[in-house]
Order: C-alpha cells, then structure tokens, then sequence
C-alpha cells in the first residue's frame, strides 16, 4: 500500500520543486500538495496521512497553527516542520516530530520521509499514541552528531576533523573521556585526548556514545529504584558491548556489527524519557514491581498501557537509526512479538540484554525467550567473553 504524503507551502516554487523533486517516489507514495492550511485541512477532512509536511511561516495559518491542528485531529500522522530557521520561542517544537531545514537536499528529504513512514509503523497502538500525545517535547537529534556524520560522509572527510568536532563540545568530550577510560572499553592506558579515543574506538562506537551520551545528560528526572540513572547507564554500555561481542563472533559484517553496538546501547532510552514525563507513573510502576515481583515492561504495560521499549523505539525512530535497529530496541523483551524470524540485530540485543541482567552464566539468562531462540536454532548456544 502506497505511503500518504502531504506537503503545505504557501508559495507555488516550492510545491513545484518538491513534484520534481519527489517524482521518482510515486511508485511508493500517493503525495499531494496544499497551498495553505485551511486547504490542507479540507483534504485531511477527506482522508488521513501517514506523513503531513508543512512549511513554518505562511499566511493566515502558519505551520505551528496548522500542525496543533493535525496532532489534534490525527494523531497518528507524522508532523514534519519544513523551515528556514527553527524558531524555538514559536513554542513550535512539541508540534512537530521533525524539522528540516530549507532548501533541503532531495535525498535527505526522501530518507528522512522514508525514515517517518518506517517509524509511523509504531502508532499503530492507541496506547503508545495516547501516552505520546501527552509529552510536549521529545529530545532532539544531537546536532553534534549530525556535525559528525556530515564530516564522516565527506567525501574529504577525516578522523582528525571528526576529533576537532568533538572537541568543541566540552561536556560532551569530558563524559566521552570518561567513558573510554572506563572498565566497559579496556583502554591500554589513559587515553587523555579526543583524538586518540576516535582513532581507539573508531566512528561508529563513537557515534553510538554520542547518542547514548546525549539522552543520558537531558534527564534532570529524579531516580527511582527501577530507573536509576546511574545502573541503567552502566547497563546500556555494558548491553551495546556484549552485544557487539555476539555479533563479532557470529562473524556478522561491520556493518550489522556496529548496528549491534547502536541497539543495545540505546536499547532502554525509553526509560529515560518515561522517568522525565512520567514521574507519578514511574513511581507507580516501581511499587508494582516490588509488590508483585513482575517485570518491569510487564508493570509498565499495566500502568501506562505501553512500555519503555516503545516508547524507545518511536524515538530512535525519529532519530533515523535503521529499521532493524528500531525493531531490535522495540521488542528487546518479546522477541517472538516482531516479525523478525532471522538472527539477526534482535536477536543479539535480546540475548545481551537477558545476558547483562543474569548471573551465573549463560544457563542463567534473565529475561530470555527460549522459545524464539529455539525457533532461530540457537536456542543451546553460548558465546565466550561476553
């Protein structure tokens, strides 16, 4: 079935470049464009859209007005602000799920369209999407980070460069320091610059503390006991190592490798944005778990009617990690849940999850659906060091 697209832009050389722009995808999306919000509105009265685009200033009803409109009426469709500057005193960001800057390339707008379609796959449960329409603001994507893939996609690009990058961001190069010197990458000896930790760890490990880095330092939520800041960071490092272990010795290509480390890095993102939106709940949760000795993901289904794992994936969604990846943090609990029947990112981040939470070895994993491993013909497996 063909994707929905809207696009509203009140001047007509805009509507036309992105017709041109966008031709090669009407095989794939059935795309249609409004010179204004009131039209806009009439043609969304007639059908609804997986994906609604819409310019930030125009006259009459500008894209803020316009997009409340849309988040109100449809919840479900993706919001994207298309804008020559982000004004965030419009009170304009908890509008829209993505912005994207004007004049934009054709092929970041596709991906980043194709990446809103993969991600809407995840409002198809009312829960999920009654729980979203209650936060004003998810996180952004790190600019640092975009700064550093732009540079790792040049086709001059350099690790040097990506070191100065970095640099330039003290809070960040501090914890990122922090991080390598730490037990979890068993740096030899004490690796004091940037540049020597890029050229360490390499780009993509990088690029995965980044992201990791980022959502862990926007919390200012208190800790609870089943959320704590502080064990769910070792947890998550620790889960994006074993991961990245399993994926090596399955002789996985770099590619799924490095896509191994991202998942299970970012794995319970979830619970950090739950924590800061939802402290009453969380609370609520956390006394669940104690008096019924449930899963966490089991008392949260309960609570909130979606679980942190979701919640996590519709983010790292938004944020564009692959489909896979999205797939692998969205049922890194109930692997047998995805649709998924291949070891492949899931898989690994399911058992370096069950893995790092268990004690005793591999015959002890916590949390492990035998069942699903079983049915992938791994079920008796085991992976040394990790």
């Amino acid at each position: 079935m063909k994707k929905k697209i809207l696009f509203v832009d009140d001047e007509p050389g805009v509507l036309d470049y992105l017709r041109r722009t966008l031709r090669s995808k009407r095989a794939e999306w059935e795309m249609e464009f409004a010179g204004s919000g009131p039209e806009a509105l009439a043609l969304m009265a007639a059908k609804p859209y997986d994906v609604v685009a819409a310019d930030m200033r125009m006259p009459g009803m500008d894209g803020p007005v316009l997009l409340g409109r849309v988040k109100e009426l449809h919840p479900r469709s993706v919001r994207i602000f298309l804008a020559e500057e982000v004004d965030k005193d419009l009170g304009a960001i908890g509008l829209a799920h993505y912005f994207l800057r004007k004049p934009c390339e054709p092929g970041e707008l596709k991906s980043m369209i194709e990446r809103a379609c993969s991600m809407r796959a995840l409002l198809t449960d009312p829960s999920l999407v009654e729980l979203l329409s209650r936060i004003d603001s998810l996180p952004s994507l790190p600019s640092l980070y975009q700064e550093v893939v732009r540079e790792a996609q040049s086709p001059d690009g350099s690790l040097a460069r990506v070191g100065d990058i970095i640099s330039k961001d003290v809070g960040m190069s501090a914890k990122l320091l922090q991080v390598v010197n730490s037990a979890f990458f068993g740096s030899p000896g004490e690796v004091s610059s940037i540049m020597r930790a890029v050229n360490l760890l390499g780009l993509e490990n990088i690029k995965a503390l980044i992201l990791t880095i980022k959502i862990f330092t926007c919390s200012h939520s208190a800790n609870l006991s089943c959320y704590s800041l502080a064990s769910l960071w070792g947890h998550s490092i620790a889960v994006g190592m074993i991961a990245r272990g399993i994926a090596t010795q399955e002789g996985f290509s770099q590619n799924r490798i490095d896509e191994a480390l991202m998942a299970g890095m970012l794995h319970d993102v979830g619970k950090v944005i739950l924590m800061e939106k939802f402290p009453g709940e969380c609370r609520k949760i956390c006394e669940l778990v104690k008096s019924r000795g449930c899963e966490l993901f089991e008392a949260e289904q309960k609570i909130l009617g979606t679980t942190h794992a979701r919640v996590g994936a519709y983010l790292m969604g938004l944020w564009g990690l692959s489909e896979s990846a999205v797939e692998a943090i969205a049922f890194h609990h109930c692997p047998r849940n995805s649709t998924d029947e291949s070891f492949g990112t899931l898989a690994v981040v399911h058992l370096a999850n069950a893995e790092e939470h268990s004690e005793g070895g591999a015959k002890q994993r916590r949390g492990v659906d035998a069942e699903y491993l079983k049915k992938l013909g791994i079920g008796d497996r085991k992976w040394g060091g990790v």
